[in-house]
């Protein structure tokens, strides 16, 4: 299946910024770079991107936003948003993103776009889009790096929602048995190292006790630890009793 999805860079002229674009681009599937306009220096210093040669190599050049979308049935454009009469809805990147993958599952064309690095999307740029979308950022700082922009707009396309809501699996935690054993191993040592007062040795044996098991260790876990305190009381000249 072709990919959709046009990626679309307007006016870029970091070489470094087209490089991270296309990296982007390859790093989570999509092919189709297409630049309005681009400062023609950077785009051939940008070639050099790594792994992502092919998605310079293929990339279309147009000498204007109307070009470089007209094939396209969705056109939704990237800004910060602040302070300005955008006269265009404007949505965050989770509902947009979903919006952008329900159209690209019908295999219908879509372009995104992102403003040069100075200056963002101009009014004229936004006026051939349908509406637009905003990465959640801080007010003082809203402008993001060309490159880390389509990076996280192109994560949030990608982003299964299903599978990131999955739970680790969780490790079988240590037997009873299991803790008693580090339990007493611990206080081997801490009696050993002169730790343990005589007077309140009973004390710290419950204090003990709760702490090894307050700290829920995985069976996996818990044979290592067992395996490390009894080669220090060898080391130091004690038989281990647990």
């Amino acid at each position: 299946m072709a990919d959709p999805l046009r990626i679309v860079l307007v006016a870029p002229r970091n070489p470094l910024n087209i490089g991270a674009a296309a990296r982007a681009m390859s790093n989570f599937g999509f092919t189709q770079m297409r630049l309005v306009n681009p400062y023609e220096v950077a785009f051939k210093e940008a070639r050099s991107a790594v792994h992502s040669q092919y998605i310079l190599e293929n990339a279309e050049v147009f000498a204007t936003v109307g070009e470089a979308v007209g094939d396209c049935s969705m056109v939704v454009g990237t800004t910060a948003g602040w302070r300005r009469d955008l006269q265009l809805p404007l949505y965050r990147l989770e509902p947009a993103g979903e919006l952008l993958r329900e159209h690209l599952k019908a295999e219908k064309p879509a372009a995104l776009l992102f403003g040069s690095e100075k200056f963002g999307l101009s009014n004229e740029d936004m006026s051939y889009c349908q509406w637009l979308l905003r990465i959640p950022s801080r007010e003082e700082h809203g402008s993001m790096n060309l490159g880390q922009a389509v990076a996280i707009c192109l994560y949030e396309l990608r982003r299964d929602a299903a599978a990131a809501a999955q739970r680790l699996e969780e490790m079988p935690t240590a037997s009873a048995e299991d803790f008693e054993r580090i339990t007493a191993l611990l206080l081997d040592l801490l009696d050993r190292s002169g730790y343990l007062n005589p007077s309140t040795a009973e004390s710290s044996e419950l204090k003990l006790r709760r702490l090894v098991r307050r700290l829920g260790l995985p069976a996996s876990d818990a044979v290592t630890w067992l395996g490390i305190f009894r080669q220090i009381l060898w080391k130091i000249g004690k038989t281990p009793s647990a």
